[in-house]
């Protein structure tokens, strides 16, 4: 049973985590230069996605009181505060200003990711539940240890991605624009798609 798991948990991890290679990506670029950017970025992902993972398994096991399904969409309010609040900065930079306040500005935290992370999962969840149920405990360990083992892939993914010159020129130069964009986007994207349902 765990060994004819990994294979459907390969693939349902990367289609529901292949748009997380894009935030992550926009995250190294806030981060380019700082140091602990790697360390508090891998933090932040297996954080949030640990939630993530958490509240999949809650509901399965008929928790589903502590996490309501109604719920879930609010979570877009995260990283819709989250691009609001990268947005004004970006602005208030524009003013001008010292140059410490920009890269204080520009730090990723452990807590920004994961909360990005675990907003960003809430469709995760909703197909992770089915899956589980369908197999069993020993299969619902194996797909937790193969997507955990796979968010370390994306980091790498995401990381390289962020770190190519044609990319890294092009997300340097719009970083300020396109990361708060993104978030505000993903924020919005979540409140819609789970409040129409």
């Amino acid at each position: 049973m765990i060994l004819s798991s990994i294979l459907p948990a390969i693939g349902l991890f990367i289609v529901t985590n292949i748009d997380d290679i894009i935030v992550l990506s926009l995250f190294f670029a806030r981060g380019a230069g700082q140091r602990g950017t790697t360390a508090r970025i891998t933090a932040g992902q297996y954080l949030g996605f640990a939630g993530i993972l958490g509240a999949a398994v809650l509901v399965t096991l008929g928790a589903g009181a502590i996490l309501p399904p109604g719920l879930i969409p609010y979570f877009g309010l995260i990283p819709l505060a989250l691009g609001l609040r990268a947005a004004w900065e970006a602005w208030r930079a524009t003013d001008g200003g010292d140059d410490d306040a920009k890269v204080a500005d520009k730090t990723v935290g452990v807590l920004t990711v994961a909360g990005v992370t675990f907003a960003n999962g809430g469709d995760n969840i909703g197909v992770y539940v089915p899956v589980f149920l369908s197999v069993g405990p020993a299969g619902v360990l194996a797909y937790c240890v193969v997507f955990l083992a796979l968010v370390a892939v994306l980091i790498i993914a995401a990381r390289f991605l962020a770190t190519r010159r044609p990319i890294a020129e092009v997300l340097e130069r719009w970083e300020h624009i396109l990361f708060p964009i993104v978030l505000i986007g993903l924020g919005i994207f979540i409140l819609i798609s789970g409040l129409a349902l």
